[in-house]
């Protein structure tokens, strides 16, 4: 790998560039009494922390500082940048992460006990969001990879059917790239959604940067999807709980995006975080070419590097992927993709993002370095010598559980805790995942089968932590009380 490609190397001399909101906003509060929040009053001789945590620009909506929730002056530019930089026609900045451009989109779109078509294998904030509108979901069902367990792309013929069987749906929603880096045709179901006029929402949290640079696919915002939520921190060089919204075409009024923002984000958005959102944006602008080319070249040279594998694979399942989701597949070995995380950590100190029963993931981003890919290249090659040939372990796809009630009236109903064991046939009124990457294998007012408690048995033998939204002791579910 190059030994020139580390992203602090490239921040360096251009400090300016990422600094522009940074500087206006010292500069408008330069000499200012602070009468108002935050209680710090941007005194980071207080304490150590607050210099650490940028106190110094830890502002409030004052009079020449603008208001993300009604911008008129530099934070609307920074959002106009943003949507020109993206290709969209208008651009929210989001400072409470994608959930919270999730849970806006849901609120504008659909009526309450409206109906969405979504892919069962969404994050949970949607169905946080379906659950809060007491909406009807109608699911897709992906594609799956039983060898390593993945959910596959949403193909554009199961949307069209259930278009035609749902012709009052108010929303379309979709996952792509999935956590894993499955990419769907969203160019072919923007298609089928808009011959109906209904829009399209598709969860890009993990493809912010998709579209730029040579070697990633294109992006949602450029395939015609009315509304991409982007969560920037996943891929980019900006802190947590950044991204942004975008909306296109004239399906979707982007004044009920705004009032549905104004209820789900807070009223009190972050400046650091919005100066970290500018400093993206002028990053990418001015740099992203040679950024993006050297993150290419890093993931070439990985690639190249783990051909070697013999039992371990890191190609993922055969579908049009992002492949800068690096998942490393232990279903012909002895290991389970827990058993790799965890030697990577002990072993080698290298954090995943996530494991599961037959393959580990690691997320790359904009700011790894060749070192740090060229250590997991190492170090999976170790590991593999390690390992040992074994019986390919086959994780079944998931089966749709039947449902018995709306999510809000489970969520209503008396209910009792009990083991998994002795919860088929019961009603749930709780939510289960794992987490990450925060997908429900159950949701309110589904009855619990024979195939969920097999296959949550099976996380739970391969190390698997599963989260419940009760907050009971592993291996309990609540369930409706009067047992129906």
């Amino acid at each position: 790998m190059r030994a020139g490609a580390v992203l602090p190397r490239v921040w360096r001399g251009k400090r300016a560039v990422v600094l522009n909101l940074i500087e206006y906003i010292q500069n408008a509060t330069k000499g200012v009494v602070p009468m108002h929040m935050p209680g710090h009053k941007r005194r980071t001789g207080l304490a150590p922390y607050l210099e650490e945590l940028a106190a110094h620009i830890d502002v409030t909506e004052i009079p020449g500082l603008d208001d993300l929730h009604c911008a008129e002056g530099i934070l609307k530019q920074g959002m106009e940048k943003t949507a020109a930089l993206w290709g969209s026609r208008r651009a929210f900045w989001l400072v409470n992460g994608s959930t919270c451009g999730i849970l806006a989109s849901l609120y504008a779109c659909v009526p309450p006990r409206g109906k969405v078509i979504c892919a069962r294998n969404c994050h949970r904030s949607v169905y946080n969001g379906l659950g809060l509108l007491d909406a009807m979901p109608v699911y897709i069902m992906p594609e799956f990879d039983t060898e390593t367990g993945i959910s596959g792309p949403v193909s554009v013929q199961s949307v069209e059917i259930l278009l035609d069987k749902n012709p009052d749906a108010a929303l379309v929603v979709v996952t792509s790239p999935t956590y894993e880096g499955v990419i769907s045709d969203i160019e072919g179901i923007c298609a089928a959604a808009h011959r109906r006029g209904i829009p399209l929402l598709v969860d890009e949290a993990h493809g912010a940067h998709l579209g730029f640079g040579s070697g990633f696919p294109g992006g949602a915002v450029r395939a015609g999807a009315d509304i991409v939520v982007h969560s920037f921190h996943k891929t980019l060089p900006s802190l947590t709980q950044t991204g942004a919204l975008h909306i296109n075409g004239d399906i979707v009024d982007e004044r009920e995006i705004g009032s549905a923002l104004a209820v789900f984000e807070t009223s009190s958005p972050s400046y650091v975080l919005m100066a970290s959102i500018a400093g993206c944006v002028d990053l990418i602008q001015e740099r992203g070419g040679e950024l993006f080319r050297f993150w290419r070249e890093n993931l070439g040279e990985f690639y190249a590097g783990t051909e070697r594998l013999c039992r371990l694979s890191v190609k993922g399942p055969a579908w049009l992927r992002d492949d800068s989701k690096i998942v490393i597949s232990t279903a012909c070995t002895d290991m389970t993709g827990t058993s790799v995380s965890r030697a990577l950590r002990e072993e080698f100190r290298i954090e995943t993002e996530m494991s599961s029963v037959n393959y580990a993931l690691a997320l790359t981003g904009m700011g790894d370095s060749a070192e740090s890919l060229s250590a997991l290249a190492s170090a999976l090659l170790r590991l593999d010598k390690a390992a040992s040939l074994a019986q390919v372990r086959a994780v079944p796809a998931p089966v749709l559980p039947g449902r018995a009630m709306g999510a809000a009236e489970a969520r209503r109903k008396k209910s009792v805790a009990v083991p998994f064991g002795d919860a088929a046939g019961r009603v749930s009124t709780e939510a289960v995942w794992a987490y990450p990457p925060g997908i429900p294998l159950i949701v309110p007012g589904e009855t619990v089968s024979k195939e969920l408690i097999e296959l949550i048995e099976l996380y739970l033998s391969a190390g698997v932590a599963l989260r419940g939204t009760a907050g009971l002791q592993p291996g309990m579910l609540c369930v409706t009380a009067d047992q129906s």
